[in-house]
């Protein structure tokens, strides 16, 4: 059976190596015959929580009137969310950071997600990704009946396409493919 598997990109760089991972876990993700979409973040205009609250009167809907507006269907109708990052100052990206923080104003209604993590850092001890690692979790924890199905990390890769000599290329593209 084919599930929806919404790719949530949050690099900065287009073609950068959590980009490319995306695309190698939507190439197996295809390949399985899923329904597949990637949304590149840095392409949207997407801005921080402020708190205000306004959700919460106001049947989840966010006081901005961003492009969250696109992005928070497709949150609901996935079975399957990706959340891909760049590990800077050992956290997320910006751009990743603000759409978790922006899914608060649904909180309650997103649930039952399989989720899969890729990070990329430039940096290759065994650690570095553990506080990035922790975010990601911390969001699927706020997700009532989220499981978390992969984790890809593609260390010591900075330059862009240097994660394509890493096991993490394959990794993802099996992992993607796995996806049933």
């Amino acid at each position: 059976m084919s599930k929806k598997v919404l790719i949530l990109s949050g690099s900065p760089r287009h073609k950068g190596n959590s980009d490319i991972l995306c695309d190698q876990f939507m190439k197996g993700a295809l390949e399985a015959g899923n329904e597949v979409e990637k949304f590149f973040i840095a392409d949207h205009n997407i801005g921080y929580c402020s708190a205000c609250y306004y959700c919460r009167h106001h049947d989840g809907e966010c006081c901005k009137k961003d492009d969250m507006r696109l992005l928070m269907p497709k949150l609901l109708e996935a079975a399957v969310i990706v959340l891909a990052t760049p590990v800077y100052m050992y956290s997320l990206s910006a751009q990743l950071k603000a759409v978790i923080d922006r899914a608060v104003a649904q909180y309650e209604v997103i649930r039952d997600k399989e989720m899969y993590y890729i990070m990329t850092a430039a940096e290759d001890e065994p650690n570095t990704m553990d506080t990035t690692l922790g975010c990601l979790r911390g969001w699927a924890d706020c997700i009532p009946g989220s499981k978390e199905m992969g984790v890809i990390y593609g260390k010591g890769v900075y330059e862009k396409g240097e994660v394509l000599s890493t096991p993490a290329f394959n990794e993802a593209y099996q992992m993607g493919k796995s996806v049933e």
